[in-house]
């Protein structure tokens, strides 16, 4: 197939414009009431690079994940994408900054978030058709080579309620690929599925970082953050307490909270 064929943009994260971040996060803050759950978090993403963020619940994970896709509003700090937009949060932000963020990111949720009432076809093409745009057939085309690529091409007709857990969260992330974001977000993707079809989605995410898509996970799954994270961010109390390569982190954290948590889900059963 041709460079422009739809199929081969579908399949393949897109281009690196540059060798610098992708992604710049500086000085995130964001409260609910007296609750301080984000407090000045600093990251940066490389392109074609997996980062994971571990930590307990209400730890801040999941919202910086939605204010990089502008489901949340921080009062402070600045998010920047090398290829635009530079959003600084210390200013009231508009329609447009919000609509700029998600052009450059996707989301993957807990619980899907399908359409029930459309089909696994309709459901992917939505996003590209009604809010980037692009032409029907090439949509469908797109949606089809990747429902193709996650082993759910005769799923195409069928309705949510009629694919397992396990095949709706593959749904989702084809949703999202089908958008051709900057940057993947996955926040907890196997947290709501029966553990016998968590693996089948972590193939998949394994199989995405393989080839290069850039991602920010969510995720307790530590074996599979081993094997698929090039840097793991742990948080506790909205900041980041740690960060550092999966071998070293899981293995000697310097933090005692790190070395708590970790120890929790690596080694439950250890006295």
């Amino acid at each position: 197939m041709s460079p422009t064929d739809p199929q081969d943009d579908a399949l393949a994260p897109p281009a690196p414009a540059d060798d610098g971040p992708l992604l710049t996060v500086s000085g995130l803050t964001k409260s609910f009431g007296a609750n301080r759950v984000l407090d000045g978090v600093d990251l940066e993403v490389r392109r074609g690079e997996v980062v994971v963020l571990i930590g307990p619940s209400g730890s801040g994970k999941t919202t910086v994940l939605r204010s990089l896709n502008g489901l949340e509003t921080p009062e402070h700090g600045v998010v920047a994408f090398s290829d635009g937009p530079r959003v600084d949060f210390s200013a009231p932000i508009s329609t447009s900054d919000r609509i700029a963020l998600r052009d450059r990111s996707a989301m993957v949720f807990q619980h899907h978030n399908l359409f029930p009432h459309r089909t696994v076809l309709q459901n992917v093409t939505e996003g590209p058709i009604h809010a980037h745009g692009v032409p029907k057939g090439e949509a469908i085309a797109r949606a089809e080579a990747l429902l193709e690529r996650v082993g759910l091409a005769e799923k195409r007709d069928a309705y949510p309620f009629e694919l397992s857990g396990g095949q709706q969260q593959r749904v989702g992330i084809v949703r999202a690929l089908a958008l051709q974001p900057s940057l993947l977000l996955f926040d907890e993707p196997t947290s709501a599925l029966d553990s016998e079809l968590v693996g089948e989605v972590l193939l998949v995410l394994k199989e995405l970082a393989d080839e290069g898509w850039t991602m920010l996970i969510v995720t307790h799954e530590l074996a599979f953050a081993r094997q698929v994270a090039d840097e793991v961010l742990f948080f506790d109390q909205g900041a980041i307490v740690e960060r550092g390569a999966p071998k070293d982190l899981f293995t000697h954290p310097k933090n005692d909270r790190t070395r708590r948590f970790v120890d929790r889900l690596l080694r439950p059963f250890e006295d």
